[in-house]
């Protein structure tokens, strides 16, 4: 995802690329609720949103420190 931030309601798949503690099974589909403005390492971000379901359904409320360009947004 090397475009624009994510945005509240984008729904991202947030596997490895994204960062090692996601890697194969512990992959996730996630909604962002919003980015952490505070500065990081150069290229990674704060993301406060939901883990989905199967189902769509949120399950659980995470903040994740990921790698902007692993993010995979979803339709």
């Amino acid at each position: 995802m090397s475009e624009a931030l994510p945005q509240a309601g984008d729904v991202l798949y947030v596997g490895g690329a994204a960062s090692v503690q996601f890697a194969g099974a512990r992959s996730l589909t996630f909604r962002v609720i919003r980015v952490d403005p505070r500065i990081t390492y150069d290229g990674w971000l704060w993301i406060d949103g939901y883990v989905l379901g199967p189902s769509g359904d949120a399950t659980e409320r995470r903040v994740i420190f990921v790698k902007r360009d692993g993010l995979r947004k979803m339709r």
